[in-house]
């Protein structure tokens, strides 16, 4: 190199530490010792999710924020005013540092254990709460229903909410591959002080029923009842029992809203503001601009699917199973004629005849309780442009007890961006948005907040 020149330094990334796990470690305070746990989850895009768990005093799953620069780790649990600066030491696997409290600085050293795994089908860590399996019966439908029922310690009565899913028929954990969406958002509520009843749907596990031949105007009684068995249940608190509904369950919830005996507030996970045909439409839309097809392929099939859902709609059943697989026949030259009329059975199941037809706007004059409307930026399912702004609009012309939050990132599974994902065993597991998941426990338990009363000025002689 010439004189004067200077060799440009690409900076180096500090490496990712090997923080993955539990550490657990014994805390001094006045009159004994405290066990306490901090599991610490890697996230894809390298930062890390962390979790406070000290047992003896009832914490669980306290919001953990994690920063690490080099070899230096710190801590800050913002809901304890409670610090921890550490120094990694990777020889020994161990966090060696300094934890302050109130003013009150301690030393503690914590060691790491790997993570539990889970070992086979069905195994799981037992919670902090009590959990149950329970059936209710839906006296209008003249079925059961089987799902689960988890509650905080204690004796209560405590809030509670019913889970109910999308489209489709779900398990109670509302499980698809590795995302257990309703299993994850009972999880994290009842763990802050909010029972959770979630149950298979129609025809799924143990619970009874047809979801095909169940119209989204009868799933209201499937909800009636769970609302009744929490009723009647001594740890709940009867007049605290709300409805937190994803997608069309949103739809059902806001419509038993309107019903006698309604909960005592709906939170609406990305419900749907257009009729059924606009949304199953949009959906297909969506779904082919995913896959990056044609414009014009696109346009064609949203035609073809159109006229397909009008003669459902507009002609008796016979006659529409025979246009029906006629259609897909053309669409599809290979296909054998009974697994055409197979497919168009499906298309005609009483369940889409009813939502095609579904406007999810009727009705909501009758919905007088306070409403959350939640939505991703990143639902193509739902867009909140249009589903959100819809149902924000005929809400806030009814009741002014209605909340609005649109949420960056988060897709129509309320997942975050994958660079909030989890890292486990180098895979990236998806989750519930964290964000999502505090603004539904925040806006539930400040229904019930006791506001402070005013003070009166004291006068003075």
């Amino acid at each position: 190199m010439g004189t004067g020149q200077v060799a440009a330094r690409t900076p180096i990334a500090d490496p990712v530490l090997p923080l993955g796990g539990l550490w657990k470690g014994k805390l001094s305070v006045l009159g004994g010792q405290l066990d306490l746990t901090i599991s610490v989850v890697p996230l894809a895009s390298g930062k890390f999710f962390a979790a406070l768990d000290v047992p003896a005093q009832k914490v669980s799953r306290m919001v953990t924020e994690m920063t690490v620069r080099g070899d230096s780790v710190l801590l800050w649990m913002p809901d304890a005013g409670t610090r921890y600066n550490a120094r990694f030491d990777a020889s020994k696997r161990e966090l060696n540092g300094t934890w302050m409290q109130a003013g009150v600085k301690s030393p503690l050293r914590l060691y790491y254990f790997p993570m539990p795994t889970v070992t086979g089908p069905g195994t799981r860590l037992a919670p902090p709460y009590r959990e149950e399996d329970v059936t209710f019966n839906n006296p209008v439908g003249r079925l059961n229903l089987a799902g689960t029922l988890t509650v905080p310690p204690g004796p209560g009565p405590f809030p509670a909410v019913v889970l109910v899913s999308d489209i489709g028929a779900q398990d109670r954990d509302g499980t698809l591959d590795d995302y257990h969406m309703m299993g994850s958002l009972a999880d994290y509520l009842t763990r802050r002080g909010i029972a959770v009843l979630r149950y298979d749907d129609r025809g799924v596990g143990k619970s009874g029923g047809n979801s095909k031949t169940a119209t989204t105007a009868m799933l209201v009684s499937d909800v009636q009842a769970a609302l009744n068995f929490l009723r009647a249940r001594l740890e709940i608190n009867i007049a605290r029992i709300g409805v937190i509904g994803h997608g069309e369950g949103a739809n059902v919830a806001l419509l038993a809203a309107g019903e006698p005996l309604p909960p005592a507030f709906v939170v609406s996970l990305a419900g749907y503001g257009l009729t059924g045909v606009q949304t199953l439409l949009q959906q297909q839309v969506a779904q082919d601009r995913a896959k990056k097809k044609d414009p014009v392929a696109i346009q064609a099939a949203y035609e073809r699917q159109r006229t397909m859902y009008d003669i459902i709609g507009h002609t008796n059943a016979p006659q529409a199973l025979a246009i029906v697989s006629n259609m897909l026949r053309q669409d599809q030259p290979t296909l054998d004629p009974k697994a055409a009329e197979a497919q168009a059975a499906e298309l005609l199941t009483p369940w889409r005849h009813y939502f095609l037809s579904f406007d999810p706007i009727e009705g909501l004059d009758q919905v007088h309780c306070p409403v959350l409307l939640l939505s991703g930026t990143d639902d193509a399912e739902a867009p909140a442009e249009l589903h959100l702004t819809a149902l924000e609009k005929e809400l806030r012309s009814i009741t002014h007890a209605i909340t609005v939050k649109r949420l960056a990132g988060v897709n129509h599974l309320f997942q975050p961006p994958k660079t909030e994902w989890t890292l486990m065993n180098g895979e990236m597991k998806p989750l519930f948005s964290p964000v999502a998941e505090e603004v539904i426990r925040e806006w539930i338990t400040g229904l019930y907040a006791v506001k402070p009363t005013k003070e009166l000025p004291t006068s003075r002689k």
